[in-house]
């Protein structure tokens, strides 16, 4: 088998409560998602899910189309070799999650889109949704599900030995199922079940840890001094402050605010409001994996050094030696959820890109059988290149998660700049971006190409430019990336014509109040979401401030 070498041969043989919870989890995955698969019927239904989603079930949702088994292993793995210090990416997103409830999410329900693509369609041109759509599909199959795939299998081998390949292509029938039948109601309102039990399965191993080292304070004194501090220097070759605080935001802008898996759970809001409020609900659910993934990584390296010499172990050998029969089998569902929940959120964005961005484009009389069935086979396509792509993801980091954020860093700089800038300067045009774009696009796929031929050890590079290129941290090299991309988007909008106001309203801030006029996709008028009632823009405003003061306590706590 692939990755025989990697894992040891030992595992647990499931008991019989374990298997039974396993069987309960999938059956009520199973009964919610199809219950909606019978309820979808328009394709407003189906892609937004009526809008008509509350701010519980769009939180809970948005914590788990992000948080999957890559999350499990490369939190934990990366907890193991170097502390909390990768907790940062975690922490900064409750403060993104803010920055999409209050800044970006007037103009994406009030413009009344369906995919981030025809958002910068309207703003910019044509080319730049192309641009966009086309970049996503190779993101999900770079860093989403080709790597949520591996993780499973990474976990489900070592805790159950269950084969890496049998396991992906269960896990993607059984996610298929239900998110092809119910669309996103179904994709959301299964992401609750199995945010709760993904918590409650993390939880409790975290505590069962502790509990085994003696405490907190005591494990602060089994592992070295600077795995409780997160600030780094700016010599740390993977967490330097400076690229955490700079560079790190630019991969959350694209990341939270403008991917489709994400922004659209906060489309399906049924108004402004909730839209807001499941945004910071989604904040503050992203503060427990420190504590839920990163600190169990932690704990592993201080009980087992020698089982999590290979930090992707970390989780597995916790899971192995501490748990007992029944919670093993919560946890096994916890890892199930996570990676079903994300791949469902990838599989129900996917379609809707390749449905509405590329299909219905060519083909706009398309019937609502031709769109799903088109759905189905480029999804297909995705989920076979990324099982193609997974033995090549060790080539580029020992540590899963660094791999996941690296290949984000060359993607993201390019996309920030042309949505923050594009809806803050409405002089900004489509000539602008679409070259932003494309310099980004050069810029990242060098800098990838060069790295893993250089980590694969294919060739050694030993001209200094290129040395430079490579070695920079990922972080500082989207620092970089961003500076160009916007100096490219001013620069050659300024020396071509300006956009036509009227085609701008409702996309920048100059404009957001303006009339527009939009409508669905093979359908009447949408309708348009409600804005913000003054009681819920209060409630919003005080737990907004309370996340924020969250976050920064505890930064001050572990600096």
């Amino acid at each position: 088998m692939l990755y025989a070498s990697l894992v040891e041969t030992s595992h647990r043989a499931l008991a019989t409560p374990d298997i039974v919870i396993i069987g309960f989890y999938f059956a009520l995955v199973f009964g919610i998602g199809m219950y909606f698969a019978r309820r979808e019927r328009t394709s407003e239904e189906y892609f937004l899910a009526g809008r008509n989603v509350g701010w519980f079930f769009i939180g809970a949702s948005l914590f788990v189309s992000n948080i999957s088994t890559e999350h499990f292993i490369g939190l934990s793995g990366s907890g193991a070799s170097s502390g909390l210090a990768v907790g940062h990416f975690e922490w900064l997103a409750c403060l993104i999650l803010l920055i999409l409830g209050w800044v970006f999410v007037p103009f994406y329900l009030r413009s009344n889109v369906f995919t981030m693509p025809e958002f910068l369609e309207r703003r910019f041109n044509r080319q730049s949704a192309v641009y966009l759509a086309g970049i996503s599909i190779i993101a999900y199959i770079f860093t989403k599900i080709s790597v949520q795939l591996y993780a499973a299998s990474v976990v489900l081998e070592r805790v159950a030995g269950w084969s890496l390949w049998k396991t992906a292509v269960i896990l993607v029938i059984a996610t298929g199922a239900y998110t092809i039948a119910g669309g996103l109601a179904a994709v959301i309102y299964t992401d609750t079940v199995q945010t709760l039990i993904l918590i409650t399965g993390a939880v409790a191993l975290t505590v069962i840890g502790l509990m085994r080292v003696g405490g907190l304070a005591h494990l602060r004194t089994m592992v070295p001094p600077d795995y409780f501090h997160m600030i780094k220097p700016v010599s740390d070759p993977n967490f330097p402050w400076t690229g955490i605080f700079f560079g790190a935001p630019i991969l959350g802008i694209w990341y939270w605010c403008t991917d489709q898996v994400i922004v659209q759970r906060v489309l399906s809001a049924r108004d402004e409001g909730h839209a807001k409020a499941g945004t910071i609900f989604a904040g503050f659910l992203k503060i427990l994996p420190v504590f839920m993934l990163v600190l169990p990584g932690i704990i592993a390296f201080a009980l087992f050094p020698e089982q999590v010499k290979k930090p992707d172990f970390a989780y597995p050998t916790l899971v192995l030696n501490l748990l007992p029969v029944g919670l093993v089998g919560l946890v096994m569902a916890a890892l199930l959820a996570a990676v079903m929940g994300a791949m469902s959120s990838v599989f129900n964005s996917a379609s809707t890109l390749a449905t509405l961005d590329f299909y219905k484009k060519i083909r706009p009389q398309a019937s609502e059988r031709q769109l799903v069935n088109f759905g189905r086979i480029a999804t297909g396509i995705m989920v076979l290149l990324g099982l193609l792509w997974v033995p090549f993801i060790h080539y580029i980091s020992s540590q899963l998660y660094i791999y996941l954020q690296s290949v984000q860093a060359y993607i993201s700089p390019p996309i920030a700049a042309c949505f923050v800038l594009g809806i803050l300067w409405p002089r900004l045009n489509g000539a602008g971006a679409i070259s932003s774009l494309l310099a980004g696009f050069v810029l990242g796929a060098t800098r990838f190409i060069l790295e893993l031929i250089d980590r694969a050890g294919v060739s050694h590079f030993t001209s200094s430019a290129v040395r430079w290129l490579i070695d920079m941290n990922f972080l500082h090299y989207a620092i970089f990336m961003f500076v160009i991309c916007a100096i490219v988007l001013v620069g050659v909008s300024l020396m071509t014509p300006a956009p036509e106001r009227k085609k701008l309203a409702g996309l920048t801030f100059a404009t957001v109040d303006d009339k527009i006029e939009t409508f669905a996709v093979g359908g009447p008028p949408m309708r348009k979401p409600a804005k913000e009632t003054p009681a819920e823009h209060a409630i919003n405003i005080a737990f907004s401030l309370l996340l924020l003061g969250t976050v920064i306590g505890l930064w001050i706590y572990f600096r």
